[in-house]
């Protein structure tokens, strides 16, 4: 077969979606209590969202979303945690909670006094921690991908029997975390989510060197249950670290939430599915305050 006529069937088999250009932001690095965040904040006047990252990703991780949500009128601030691109990693005896400097930037040095927040992966038990901490704060609660940092045993059971890390330690990040449907629809695609990786996190993800900072809260399923703050749920269908069954699960400890699996996306379903994403999360959003 010629090779423009592979090109044009590997795009009739896809639908490539280019990064959008950002919309315009102020941004810089916030000296919050022992530590400076890299940050990135589109202002306005609009409803305040958070984006929380990835514990393999970073702030510009979120390049499909930023300038969508600024054109629907929202106020997008992003930023990276601890070690995470630009950001400093802070005391190396102690980097502190993750929750605890979200809050110091969104709220104290940021003077935002109530937001939503969206966290993927590691970033929504973050999300989650925040949502025990300062329930007060949040106008809802948006948790893709996530393993949500509950510690019951029999939960954390199931995750090693489902996470085998003797079995997955030399696999590449982005063959684990980019479903096979991407990584074969879209090469380009997964070849910039692999060159901003390395951007946000020097050296293998899966090795030494990297950040994990503590949770304020115990998170059990008793927590969990107790949060009240609007929430939606979502996963790929593809996702290895949180299949459909264990958002199920989940869920079953939310019932307020509303739950959506997204087809043909893995543990990034942001990146590998940008629309389906964004629609769904606008249409969240809106519901919840009408905007």
């Amino acid at each position: 077969m010629p090779a423009n006529d592979a090109c044009r069937q590997q795009n009739m088999s896809w639908k490539i979606i280019p990064l959008p250009e950002q919309a315009p932001a102020t941004s810089g690095m916030a000296d919050l209590p022992g530590v400076r965040l890299w940050y990135s904040d589109t202002g306005g006047d609009g409803p305040t969202v958070v984006l929380s990252h990835a514990h393999s990703g970073s702030a510009d991780f979120w390049g499909y979303q930023q300038p969508v949500l600024t054109k629907a009128g929202y106020r997008v601030i992003t930023y990276s945690r601890r070690g995470h691109g630009k950001s400093e990693r802070g005391n190396e005896t102690d980097f502190g909670f993750a929750d605890v400097d979200l809050h110091n930037l969104v709220v104290t040095f940021l003077g935002v006094d109530k937001f939503h927040l969206v966290g993927v992966a590691a970033g929504g038990g973050i999300a989650i921690d925040y949502a025990l901490s300062h329930p007060e704060r949040l106008i809802s609660l948006t948790i893709a991908s996530s393993l949500i940092a509950v510690i019951d045993p029999e939960y954390v059971k199931l995750l090693s029997n489902l996470h085998r890390k003797d079995l997955t330690r030399n696999i590449p990040n982005y063959y684990i975390e980019l479903s096979a449907s991407y990584r074969a629809g879209n090469p380009a695609g997964t070849t910039e989510w692999i060159e901003l990786e390395k951007l946000a996190v020097p050296g293998n993800i899966q090795h030494s060197g990297m950040i994990s900072q503590r949770h304020t809260n115990k998170i059990t399923w008793k927590a969990v249950e107790s949060i009240k703050v609007p929430t939606l749920l979502m996963t790929g269908d593809a996702d290895s670290y949180v299949p459909p069954s264990l958002l199920r699960l989940q869920a079953s400890h939310m019932k307020h939430a509303e739950v959506l699996i997204i087809s043909e996306a893995g543990h990034a379903p942001n990146w590998e599915q940008p629309e389906a994403f964004n629609a769904a999360l606008l249409q969240f959003l809106r519901k919840k305050l009408n905007v």
